[in-house]
């Protein structure tokens, strides 16, 4: 695997070492300056003629700043004639504004994806996109990648969870957690919650039966942790034994930590697809990066990334 190297952004340098590491590499040279300005500087420290460059840079907080490294970090690549540039974004930011909701607004993933594309870079490899069809906002490939290899072993091997059942925070997200409830054998409940305005939301009920379960709420981030931690309250309400939460990505923003901590949640287990801002008891981190590592190998020899879904 001499023909490629492996850079990365500010965002998670720890991540990108990691996913080096499982591929006994170590990651390429490059600097990434501020001028006084604010503007980004990026200067490559190595060749990279004819290599096949991956680039590791989730585009989360601060976004604007993540995403403009992995843009810059692409057109030197690009003007340094590299056979092909290939992003890795583990969390993809701006993927919650995929469609005009509303009268007169953008539809922002759309722009990443064109400004991504101009950039020069060739290929996309993403995990747990929040709206599928951003794939199809690309005329490259994307490889979005599905957290539920990672956490389905980590709950068949819970010694905690005697009765599990796996449950939807809300109907968006019935699909995947289908998707997990079909590959364990488990049977599924639903969440139903209005929301009233942005980043709140109002548990209203539950569809199925959850007493005497241990439930585990499954969602593809958790950002104000809001909505697990009321739909957590009123599955223990109906006789839940206990509440885990998974969320692939920790996006945890506002004043998401001291509502998991003071929640009734018993665990809440999420990736390093972001860095964490502080530690909670209460949290448990699970690595994707072997995952990660495994994508990268098998796209640069030609093999197929599906079959390790499957």
């Amino acid at each position: 695997m001499k023909g490629f190297k492996i850079f990365t952004g500010n965002a998670h340098p720890e991540f990108s070492k990691n996913l080096a590491k499982h591929l006994d590499f170590t990651l390429s040279k490059a600097i990434l300056n501020r001028f006084s300005d604010g503007e980004i500087n990026v200067q490559i420290s190595e060749s990279v003629r004819g290599k096949d460059v991956f680039i590791v840079q989730p585009t989360c907080c601060p976004t604007n700043d993540n995403l403009m490294e992995l843009l810059i970090m692409a057109d030197a690549f690009k003007r340094s004639s590299s056979s092909s540039i290939n992003a890795v974004i583990p969390y993809f930011g701006y993927a919650r504004q995929d469609r005009k909701a509303a009268p007169r607004v953008p539809i922002t993933a759309k722009l990443v994806a064109n400004l991504i594309q101009s950039a020069g870079i060739d290929r996309v490899i993403t995990m747990d996109l929040h709206a599928g069809q951003i794939q199809g906002f690309f005329d490259i490939p994307v490889d979005n990648l599905y957290g539920a290899i990672v956490f389905r072993d980590y709950i068949r091997c819970n010694k905690n969870l005697k009765n599990p059942i796996i449950a939807s925070p809300d109907i968006g997200g019935v699909s995947r957690a289908r998707y997990f409830a079909n590959h364990l054998g488990l049977d599924l409940v639903i969440v139903d919650k209005k929301r009233e305005k942005a980043n709140e939301s109002e548990v209203m009920n539950i569809i199925g039966d959850v007493k005497g379960k241990d439930v585990v709420l499954i969602d593809d981030m958790i950002d104000t942790a809001g909505t697990m931690c009321k739909a957590a309250e009123v599955l223990k309400d109906r006789g839940a034994l206990s509440v885990m939460a998974i969320g692939t990505h920790p996006v945890l923003s506002g004043n998401a930590y001291e509502r998991i901590n003071s929640s009734v949640l018993d665990e809440v287990v999420m990736s390093d697809s972001i860095p964490l801002k502080k530690k909670s008891d209460k949290i448990k981190i699970i690595s994707v990066a072997p995952l990660f590592a495994e994508v990268v190998r098998r796209i640069y020899h030609n093999e197929s990334v599906n079959s390790l879904f499957i």
